[in-house]
């Protein structure tokens, strides 16, 4: 069995991986939408969100298997991780690198193994979306282009997760409420440090990153204008 050597950026990896703050974290229906979807569209029994950590790798979501991570010496995702290309091994019982793996010779028996690398937008790969199947065989062309789509989508819902935090922490450090902001309890505008009273929104922009655009929830449209047709 062959280890997977570390990438050449492994120490800035793992620090974009931790600023998503996921590793250890309940399952999310989001995710498990994506892991459905790969194991029927691939017809195969197992699919992950497979999250490569510095001994471990850990899944985010998963589809027909029990465990929650594996040590990364015997993970085939720390092999995918090592280039930009997915990495498909159709019978891992006759691959070089595989043939011995305990996972190969044990449970869960992998012999097709299809990993996809989840990218970051500064080409960092912290993890894969595999699928896997108990017996040979190979992914179609169709099958090999929504795993990459899938693949995308995830890695999408992984950067929506780490830009909201990094908004929540830019928020919560603001200096001059002091941990405390006083809102109207009817209109909901907010009070600033200089006693002015303004919109959420506006508040908002001035101390943060975030942007919005306006539209009326159907609630709203029932209430304030129900003679105004919503379908």
């Amino acid at each position: 069995m062959r280890t997977a050597p570390k990438p050449i950026n492994e120490a800035a990896r793992l620090r974009s991986l931790s600023e998503y703050r996921i590793l250890g974290t309940k399952p999310e229906k989001a995710f498990d939408n994506i892991t459905r979807m790969a194991s029927e569209i691939c017809q195969s029994p197992i699919a992950l969100i497979s999250l490569v950590d510095e001994k471990r790798q850990w899944f985010k979501s998963k589809v027909g298997l029990e465990a929650s991570e594996t040590d990364r010496d015997i993970s085939f995702c720390a092999h995918t991780i090592l280039d930009s290309k997915p990495l498909v091994v159709e019978d891992a019982l006759f691959h070089e690198k595989f043939r011995d793996n305990p996972l190969v010779q044990e449970e869960p028996h992998i012999r097709l193994y299809a990993g996809f690398p989840l990218k970051t937008d500064i080409n960092h790969r912290i993890g894969t979306l595999c699928v896997i199947d108990r017996i040979p065989k190979s992914l179609t062309n169709s099958q090999y282009k929504v795993m990459e789509g899938l693949a995308d989508q995830a890695t999408t819902l992984l950067e929506l997760r780490r830009r909201s935090l990094a908004l929540m922490d830019e928020f919560c450090q603001m200096h001059h409420h002091q941990g405390l902001i006083t809102t109207c309890s009817y209109c909901k505008s907010i009070r600033d440090s200089e006693g002015f009273w303004q919109p959420i929104e506006r508040f908002l922009m001035q101390h943060s990153t975030l942007n919005f655009s306006h539209g009326i929830c159907p609630e709203c449209m029932n209430e304030h204008f129900p003679d105004v047709p919503t379908s």
